[in-house]
């Protein structure tokens, strides 16, 4: 903030504690799908015989406080994507 950096991270606690934006896979789902994982594992499936699976929901959320704070303007098209905008 002191060197008026935006910055973006993969976690929305990095936006909520105030950081520019946040993009990642939707973390609630990750989780999810984990502990679906995890059932497997400890039901004997082998790990290695069960699939990678990538995040197919994301997630964006954007600090508009902190873009005003750095004098930096979100297109209104990109805020009206955003699943969660911090004001």
């Amino acid at each position: 903030m002191r060197h008026r950096v935006p910055s973006i991270a993969p976690s929305g606690g990095h936006a909520t504690a105030g950081g520019l934006a946040a993009y990642s896979g939707n973390q609630k789902e990750m989780a999810r799908r984990t502990a679906t994982i995890v059932d497997k594992i400890l039901k004997g499936s082998k790990p290695a015989d069960l699939p990678v699976e990538q995040p197919t929901t994301f997630e964006l959320v954007i600090n508009f406080k902190t873009a005003k704070a750095i004098g930096l303007a979100i297109p209104p098209s990109l805020l009206s994507r955003a699943d969660e905008v911090i004001e």
